[in-house]
């Protein structure tokens, strides 16, 4: 307990006491080059120059189909996302961000009736908690009673992963979608390095090995976790990478489902999907993840988990999937996640 305590103690000392705000970063990791749709940047653009500053994300979790969705936003921090999130759910939604930086959550809270009137709602429809995200039955949040968990480079700071991921799983309604950015690294970071403080509060200290993430989601109930995109963690800092010597970080986009029908394995029942072209803003094509891209109206075979995916969530309205599985006809021929993006060019963050 102690040691978990001294863990806590560095990462709220980080971000509440060394980082005032993006300046104060040592590397690159916790910089954001996704990039944004018109519709986000115009949303963001009503944001005060005190929350941006404070965003440490590494990516840009906001799944589609959101509108009216319960939503929790887990570190949350100063609100970015959190406030995204909050215009796209709109009046019928609702967003809870859960952070255990009080720092962090009073710039959240000073913002948050005032963000509430530049997106046009009479009242906000955010609720900042302070909490852990290894206890969400703490801050109040039930069994079963979310629609969408996002996170933005946050998980990596826990010192029990698991049980983030199971509470996660806890909380998400049936067919309910995890979407998160995240550091990770390409092999299990060796002791001294995961008790770096600097290392730690820059997110690559605690940076899950992505062999060891594919087996904790499966251990709490997320069978088939995809990836969405990656790109390699530029770190920027000479004295840091020396210190890192030849672990790899990328940053990753992940979503996951709360479909108990997945399995560990891709499995072909015959079934084809095809994309109706309906999800705003992918009038043409939606990727579902980094190796299955949906051209409207055309049919595409998928394994029994993507026409899950697609047939049993939100999705569903925007697909028609054709079969079940009623047939198996062996393991489904999957061609494989795609290979890590590049960086891009300008190297600069694009997400505020």
């Amino acid at each position: 307990m102690a040691e978990d305590s001294a863990h806590s103690d560095l990462v709220k000392g980080y971000y509440g006491s060394v980082l005032a705000g993006a300046a104060d970063l040592k590397t690159g990791a916790c910089c954001c080059t996704d990039p944004i749709s018109p519709a986000h940047r115009a949303i963001l653009a009503t944001l005060d120059e005190e929350v941006l500053d404070r965003f440490y994300g590494c990516g840009s979790p906001i799944p589609p189909l959101i509108a009216g969705k319960r939503v929790l936003d887990l570190g949350c921090g100063a609100g970015r996302d959190a406030f995204l999130l909050s215009a796209l759910v709109g009046p019928n939604g609702s967003v809870i961000g859960v952070d255990f930086t009080a720092a962090q959550l009073d710039v959240a809270r000073r913002h948050r009736d005032v963000q509430a009137e530049r997106i046009g709602l009479t009242h906000s429809n955010v609720d900042f908690r302070l909490g852990a995200i290894e206890d969400l039955a703490a801050a109040g949040i039930a069994d079963a009673s979310i629609d969408v968990v996002v996170s933005n480079c946050v998980i990596n700071l826990s010192d029990d992963k698991e049980r983030v991921f199971a509470e996660i799983r806890r909380v998400l309604k049936p067919g309910g979608e995890l979407f998160f950015s995240d550091v990770f690294a390409d092999r299990r970071m060796p002791a001294a390095l995961a008790r770096d403080p600097v290392l730690l509060g820059e997110c690559m200290g605690g940076a899950l090995y992505v062999e060891d993430f594919r087996r904790l989601m499966r251990r709490v109930g997320f069978a088939d976790h995809r990836v969405v995109a990656r790109r390699p963690v530029s770190i920027d800092n000479a004295e840091i990478e020396a210190r890192v010597g030849n672990v790899g970080f990328s940053a990753m986009t992940v979503r996951a489902f709360a479909l108990p029908t997945l399995e560990d394995a891709c499995e072909d029942y015959g079934q084809v999907a095809i994309y109706l072209g309906t999800i705003p803003d992918h009038l043409h094509r939606f990727d579902l993840d980094d190796h299955h891209t949906f051209f409207t109206g055309k049919p595409m075979p998928v394994c029994g988990n993507t026409a899950a995916m697609v047939g049993e969530t939100r999705l569903a309205p925007h697909f028609r999937v054709i079969g079940d599985r009623a047939t198996h006809f062996g393991a489904f021929a999957c061609s494989g996640p795609a290979p890590a993006v590049a960086a891009l060019e300008d190297g600069g963050c694009t997400c505020r």
